[in-house]
């Protein structure tokens, strides 16, 4: 007896579902620790922090703030929080800061941030300065398993031999943490310009890098990081002035951010720089211009601008 047999066809294969490399996460506060005159750090805990994104470095998230009356309870949990969250009326829409996680610890459902202190002039200031065990807030930051697991971390220094990293008091935090994930064998200097002499603070940088603080103890914001800045990569200036054209960027209305990917730097310097706007952009083009060096060796970043608020 002749039988034949019908083939099957295929199953459909299954396309994954795209998974998003930030979303909000609900945290309380589980401690709070003076690191030094100026800087504090706040530890939350949640109970989804187990699935936090680790790459670490200067990783930036998100803080959603409470309000008066409302704390975090009207921000959005869902994956397009951003979108649901522009569209709240006034007095329901939580104010958002950017910060750098200082350490992730999925393991123990923690995450710190070390902010700094000094006046009451914003929401975050005031809300760190009384902020007590127990306080509930959010957080949309990193996603373990997301699609792109290393999404807002910009230092990429590619094969480098040399380090210059560089900022105020609001990139101590991410300086820190680059510092404590570097290599043990890398070299190279790191200054990190302060408000007072007792906010110098433990780096755990690698042997080959010095690490230098200085505080400002009442002089002009920038003064001290520019010249120490200037100084150490004088050592660097070419025969020539370099012939790059850099774009003109006015700090009060745009965003100074120009991050390089590092692919290419194989043996050569590479400079991380990041603050108040126009102290860097002056930095930028002392670098580029009267130095010479490459603008693909270096990443610099306006955190704030004096005098503006942070928009999310």
């Amino acid at each position: 007896m002749l039988t034949s047999t019908v083939a099957s066809a295929p199953a459909p294969a299954r396309v994954r579902a795209p998974r998003p490399s930030y979303r909000p996460f609900a945290v309380s506060v589980s401690r709070v620790q003076r690191l030094s005159t100026n800087f504090t750090r706040v530890t939350f805990t949640g109970p989804d922090l187990n699935e936090f994104g680790t790459a670490g470095l200067d990783q930036r998230i998100k803080l959603v703030l409470p309000l008066p009356g409302v704390g975090v309870s009207s921000f959005p949990q869902s994956d397009s929080w951003y979108e649901t969250w522009r569209d709240l009326p006034d007095e329901r829409r939580n104010p958002l800061r950017t910060y750098t996680v200082r350490h992730a610890r999925p393991e123990h459902r923690e995450v710190d941030i070390d902010f700094v202190t000094h006046g009451d002039a914003g929401p975050a200031s005031r809300w760190v300065r009384a902020a007590i065990v127990g306080d509930e807030v959010a957080i949309v930051g990193p996603v373990a398993d997301g699609d792109n697991p290393v999404v807002g971390i910009e230092w990429a220094p590619g094969n480098a031999n040399t380090v210059l990293i560089a900022g105020d008091e609001t990139a101590a935090p991410a300086i820190c943490a680059i510092l404590a994930g570097l290599p043990r064998t890398a070299r190279g200097c790191a200054y990190i310009e302060v408000p007072e002499s007792g906010d110098a603070h433990e780096t755990n940088a690698p042997d080959g890098v010095t690490v230098t603080w200085l505080p400002r103890n009442g002089a002009a914001h920038g003064s001290r990081l520019e010249a120490a800045a200037r100084s150490w990569t004088a050592r660097f200036i070419t025969a020539h002035h370099s012939d790059t054209v850099l774009p003109e960027i006015d700090v009060d209305e745009s965003i100074l951010w120009e991050v390089p990917d590092g692919s290419a730097l194989d043996g050569e310097l590479y400079a991380w720089l990041a603050g108040e706007a126009s102290v860097i952009k002056r930095l930028r083009r002392f670098l580029v211009t009267d130095v010479g060096i490459d603008r693909r060796q270096v990443a610099f970043m306006g955190y704030w601008r004096d005098g503006r608020a942070e928009h999310a």
